[in-house]
């Protein structure tokens, strides 16, 4: 591995490619160190020491961000807009039919559908950042915190509006960041930001977990966990790479004395094949009820019941409801992003057939059946993988930002192994040797 290291460093233009890729997480760290206008930066950093970051309702969103929400810095939202326009507009296109009909035209009709992203993106940017600063001005942001009404000094409605468009400016510029990555770096802008973000927290939640620890001055507790890190890693990376290769032959075909097909190949049908939107989608919307009743007044009886039981990351209710809607939205996302009609028509169309499965509707079925089979050990594992920081904070009493939880780890194991990818070809196409042997 450190030979094609090297490799990639001695190579012209993709030395090129990964230096300039450096320098685009350089300045979208240094980005996230920047705080807004109209922000005291001295009672953020008072309030954060004070509540240990206070991760309970903002702790997703502030994980995507690199630890800048809290800080309500100018890249405070991150790239968390752009990662729920994506969704949105991915579920639209299976509902709107205009949508749908972009997709099939290929590379045009994806720029357009990357188009509309693009304004959702700042629309929600700009719903997120008018909610971020209203949280922030009513003290909710970190509760507690004696000098939390005091984070926005002046609440006019001038340096309202100007903290809510540096947000928006904020997110749009780290769009534009992960857009230049992919198109003047390495790939996969986006994914690369995201894995930025998450590994940053790391070594602060590690150390936290030390500094909090009881045995031999915390070394327990931390090599257990880097040991659990570990296990982890190797878990995800041998379930992602897993996959169900379904094998498909071509038909022969004679075009004057040339014959065409006749080749064989499969459809690989991978063991998560949902990723780690499915872990998204549900702690959003557990998120929902405490965010209510967090805002609202009074001790009605709903509201107390809430705070006892979808607040607390450890209590037997919110465990429960997690794992079932992570495995309700695995087969969901599953069920709208892979249509066994669609590919067994294509496969029709162009003569395919699986080895003992008749073509068209057959096939679909026999499709169906197979993805129905692989998606339960996939969000079984989603949903186990997703509980350990659960159990940390039973077990270490670490705090909701566990560095080896589900949604960080899925997320950077999967863009490192994406990107080594994508580094391998490149040397393999000047005969060297990638980093996967």
């Amino acid at each position: 591995m450190l030979t094609a290291f090297a490799r990639a460093f001695k190579t012209p233009d993709l030395r090129k490619k990964l230096l300039f890729t450096l320098g685009i997480i350089v300045v979208y760290r240094v980005g996230t160190h920047i705080p807004i206008p109209g922000v005291d930066y001295r009672n953020v950093q008072t309030c954060i020491d004070a509540a240990q970051a206070n991760q309970g309702l903002f702790g997703l969103v502030n994980m995507f961000s690199g630890g800048a929400l809290l800080q309500i810095t100018v890249f405070a939202l991150g790239i968390m807009p752009y990662i729920t326009a994506s969704i949105i507009l991915q579920l639209l296109t299976v509902v709107i039919p205009r949508l749908e009909a972009l997709k099939k035209e290929g590379q045009a009709g994806t720029a357009k559908i990357t188009q509309y992203t693009r304004y959702l993106t700042i629309a929600l940017a700009v719903l997120q950042g008018t909610g971020l600063v209203a949280t922030a001005r009513s003290g909710a942001l970190f509760q507690g915190c004696p000098v939390a009404s005091q984070i926005v000094p002046d609440q006019s409605i001038f340096v309202t509006i100007t903290m809510v468009i540096t947000m928006t400016a904020g997110t749009a510029a780290v769009m534009w960041l992960g857009e230049l990555i992919t198109d003047r770096g390495i790939g996969n802008g986006m994914s690369i930001l995201m894995f930025i973000s998450i590994a940053a927290t790391f070594p602060s939640a590690l150390w936290a977990i030390k500094e909090q620890g009881s045995l031999a001055d915390g070394w327990i507790e931390f090599g257990t966990v880097i040991a659990v890190g570990l296990v982890m890693v190797g878990l995800v990376v041998f379930v992602e790479q897993a996959q169900r290769r379904i094998p498909v032959q071509y038909a022969k075909r004679m075009i004057g004395r040339r014959s065409y097909g006749g080749t064989s190949t499969y459809i690989p049908l991978k063991v998560n094949q949902a990723g780690v939107i499915p872990v998204i989608f549900a702690s959003s919307l557990l998120y929902i009820p405490a965010l209510i009743a967090q805002f609202s007044s009074g001790t009605s009886g709903w509201k107390t019941w809430i705070e006892a039981h979808l607040v607390r990351g450890d209590h037997p209710i919110y465990v429960t409801l997690y794992f079932l809607l992570i495995v309700f939205f695995a087969f969901f996302y599953v069920a709208i992003s892979f249509n066994p009609e669609e590919v067994a028509d294509n496969m029709k169309k162009y003569g395919g057939f699986i080895p003992g499965i008749r073509a068209g509707r057959p096939t679909a079925e026999y499709l169906s059946y197979v993805l129905n089979r692989i998606t339960w050990p996939g969000s079984l594992y989603l949903g186990l993988i997703a509980l350990v920081p659960t159990m940390a904070l039973v077990g270490f009493g670490a705090n909701q930002n566990f560095p080896f939880g589900g949604t960080s780890i899925l997320i950077i194991v999967g863009v490192g192994l994406e990107t080594v990818k994508q580094i391998e070809s490149q040397l393999q196409q000047r005969n060297y040797e990638g980093f996967l042997r």
